[in-house]
């Protein structure tokens, strides 16, 4: 099946908006976003205030009050999030919908990229992890996130969905936190949405050429298995930018862009962003 912006934007963003069932009907942060595991919610409060989850204090609203929190795939379903200035404090009891997550078999992979046993290749492997750490550690002191996001290829079909069991080689392994979404090598990937980029690399093991965009509050996007790199690292980037081109370099069967998403390590399906 292919697919333009506009069909990825009905097709893989079904959540709705927030739902008044899914919040406590005095919200006062107006929250806005997809209330399911994997999801997101993006509020508004006090400039600089100290936003909790669930008792942890995890991040800090923007100059003018904008903050995002971010639900992992296997998140439990009840949550409070609280705002924090000064003598000041607000919270809202939040209530996930559970996430639907099918099972999805590749075969073909090549034996290095399912179950690497050479010994050089492993330590590139754990020095690569080391770099892509310290990536995902960004803390961009911005709010490009409100505005909400655009898909990252003008057409493309979805190959895998967000969060699926992974059967590799007939071998079980993680989910997979990321959407792929097929498309010709080279065909261009742009930023969904502004940006710094922390990290630009054109040959990692798994993931070929690879890019990290901080959108802010350290909720991060990634794009996999590029054929080339167009950015580098500390650049800031703008919706609709060129960032990279399709590619099927790393763990891949064919041309595809997998697109991924992180909040403070947390797993979060990108494709949840759009429309929003």
């Amino acid at each position: 099946m292919t697919l333009d912006r506009r069909a990825l934007l009905s097709g893989l963003a079904v959540s709705g908006m927030m739902a008044s069932g899914a919040r406590a009907q005095d919200d006062p942060f107006n929250l806005q976003g997809r209330p399911v595991q994997g999801g997101h919610l993006i509020g508004r409060t006090w400039p600089r205030a100290l936003i909790f989850l669930d008792g942890e204090a995890l991040t800090t609203a923007s100059a003018d009050g904008w903050f995002i929190v971010g639900f992992d795939r296997d998140a439990p379903l009840s949550h409070r999030i609280t705002a924090r200035s000064g003598s000041r404090e607000q919270s809202i009891e939040v209530t996930l919908a559970q996430g639907q997550f099918p099972s999805h078999s590749i075969s073909g992979l090549p034996p290095s990229t399912v179950a690497p046993q050479d010994p050089a290749l492993l330590a590139r492997i754990r020095e690569q992890a080391a770099v892509k750490a310290e990536a995902y550690a960004s803390r961009l002191d911005a709010d490009y996130f409100r505005e909400g996001f655009s898909a990252p290829l003008e057409t493309m079909r979805v190959t895998s969905a967000w969060g699926s069991q992974r059967i590799l080689n007939g071998t079980p392994a993680q989910p997979h936190y990321g959407v792929d979404l097929g498309a010709p090598t080279g065909a261009p990937i742009t930023a969904p949405a502004a940006g710094l980029v922390t990290l630009a690399e054109s040959d990692f093991h798994y993931e070929g050429g690879l890019i990290f965009i901080d959108h802010g509050q350290g909720l991060i996007t990634a794009y996999l298995h590029q054929s080339r790199v167009e950015v580098s690292v500390g650049q800031t980037v703008y919706r609709g930018q060129l960032i990279g081109r399709v590619g099927a370099r790393g763990r891949a069967t064919g041309p595809h862009l997998c697109w991924r998403m992180k909040w403070r390590d947390r797993n979060l399906d990108p494709s949840l962003l759009l429309r929003v």
